[in-house]
């Protein structure tokens, strides 16, 4: 979708866009935009991206991490049952709870705190509890960490979208988001390999292998979260990295991609503008495919090392044989969200995605050959987190203003962890393995739905973009009501 069509009560980065004034931004020249354009994105690619990909990568380490521990021997060790263990992962032990009701004061709060000092602090809090789990030695004190770490670590990811949404327009994000989410396909390929080589500390000062999985990682994170108070930008109007001619230009685009309204005043935070985004029928059809694609990606990330030692694989062999689903990921996220971005066709993408997610539980339902059903994952796992980039892209590019927008970024997010904790419950207790038959069934039906909801909402835009073609035939764009945000006729909805 051309980016000069939207309307300019959009949101605003943190940061006074009036203050900003006084850089003495001017209109460049066609001439002018040309060598910038190829200069401006790297440098910010080389600044802001590699922090948030580290920091979502560290993130998924984590939230991998316990799947890894759990055949390393952390469930035997410490005489948990399934049940046990599936409660250790969500809302009864204010894990999930807290990481759902972190997501949405977090993302409201990112601007006015600063992202330069609000996610480098989150890094390094979740790092100094992660340690605890190294430590422990019964379920309370399982329990008690991760109601920790649920608090801490719950509003970095919408977090890290929003914050990639203040410095690349809408035709840019989702590559962006495909880069920094394809670390969680990286960090689960990386906890087979990582989580194989600590357990050959097993005994090591006293303590098991598993125990180390959790200490190693946070010697690590605590580092980054250090550094990058150093590193990580405010915004771009404060971006030390650009001269003054890049801020302006990346402004300049900003504004006309509908990312930074002309007005700070537009971008204060309302209730009338929370209330707007729940009313906002794109958003509430998104939420339900976040929820969707929240079971079927968590499950996965959680109970993927558990699935393959089902298929026949044991030990450090189980961990090494887990790598291979999410290496191939990795490559195809990244090629999806090219092509996403490229063609402007984040709901279709979404829907060739799912029907990868189809096909692999479909193949791992039908057969009952452990080879046939490690082929399966390749389809599964890609599919579940290639959706998850396009779809919080089609969300980021289609809320505005401000406060709209990350109360649509936090509800789709609490939504997915919603997700996780009914796919928790079917892979950790309600279905036993190695067959998973009922959760293979749920999921299944789950996949269906999330190619029949993007096509829904893919109709929905399609009729509003049309809808708002022929209001602008009838009005100037002066004659049009302030704070419509996306409802504006100005703002074309990516399809």
């Amino acid at each position: 979708m051309a980016e000069s069509g939207v309307s300019p009560c959009c949101p605003t980065l943190h940061g006074s866009v009036n203050d900003f004034s006084k850089l003495k931004e001017e209109e460049l020249s066609q001439a002018d935009d040309a060598p910038l354009e190829g200069i401006v994105w790297r440098k910010i690619d080389r600044r802001v991206l590699p922090l948030c990909t580290i920091f979502f990568l560290l993130a998924a380490l984590d939230r991998s991490s316990i799947g890894n521990a759990r055949v390393a021997g952390l469930q035997t060790s410490l005489g948990l049952s399934n049940y046990q263990f599936a409660v250790a992962l969500t809302v009864t032990c204010g894990y999930y709870f807290l990481y759902i009701t972190s997501q949405f004061p977090a993302t409201l709060l990112l601007k006015y705190v600063g992202p330069n000092h609000m996610l480098p602090a989150i890094v390094i809090l979740w790092g100094i509890i992660t340690v605890s789990q190294g430590l422990i030695s019964d379920y309370s004190e399982l329990l008690a960490c991760r109601f920790f770490l649920g608090l801490v670590e719950g509003g970095l990811p919408p977090c890290i979208v929003l914050y990639l949404s203040f410095f690349y327009p809408r035709r840019r994000l989702q590559i962006r988001i495909a880069v920094f989410f394809s670390a969680a396909s990286l960090a689960n390929a990386f906890s087979g390999l990582l989580a194989a080589a600590i357990d050959q500390l097993n005994g090591k000062a006293g303590k098991p292998g598993w125990a180390w999985i959790f200490i190693l990682a946070c010697i690590f994170t605590v580092v980054v979260g250090v550094v990058s108070f150093y590193l990580l930008p405010r915004s771009p109007q404060t971006a030390s990295f650009l001269t003054e001619k890049e801020r302006t230009y990346v402004i300049s685009t900003l504004k006309q991609a509908g990312s930074v309204s002309e007005d700070d005043d537009k971008d204060s935070f309302s209730w009338t503008e929370v209330v707007r985004a729940f009313k906002s029928p794109h958003v509430l059809v998104l939420a339900v495919m976040s929820f969707l694609s929240g079971a079927l990606l968590i499950g996965l990330a959680y109970f993927e090392p558990t699935i393959v030692a089902g298929l026949g694989f044991a030990g450090n062999h189980a961990q090494l044989m887990s790598v291979p689903p999410y290496a191939v990921t990795f490559v195809l996220s990244i090629i999806s969200a090219f092509v996403s971005d490229h063609f402007q066709c984040r709901g279709y993408v979404v829907i060739l995605c799912s029907l990868l997610q189809v096909i692999g539980f479909s193949i791992f339902y039908a057969s009952r050959s452990n080879h046939v059903r490690y082929v399966s994952l390749f389809f599964s796992v890609t599919g579940a987190f290639c959706t998850v980039p396009a779809q919080n892209a089609w969300l980021t590019n289609n809320s505005a203003p401000h406060t709209r927008r990350a109360t649509a970024v936090a509800v789709a997010f609490i939504m997915a962890e919603l997700g996780g904790i009914l796919s928790t419950w079917l892979l950790g207790f309600i279905s036993p393995a190695p067959n998973y038959t009922t959760a293979t069934i749920g999921l299944i039906v789950m996949a269906i739905c999330m190619v029949i909801f993007p096509s829904i909402n893919l109709a929905y835009l399609w009729r509003e973009n049309r809808l708002k073609a022929e209001r602008r035939q009838r009005m100037r764009r002066e004659d049009e009501p302030d704070g419509l945000g996306d409802r504006s006729a100005w703002f074309i909805y990516s399809l």
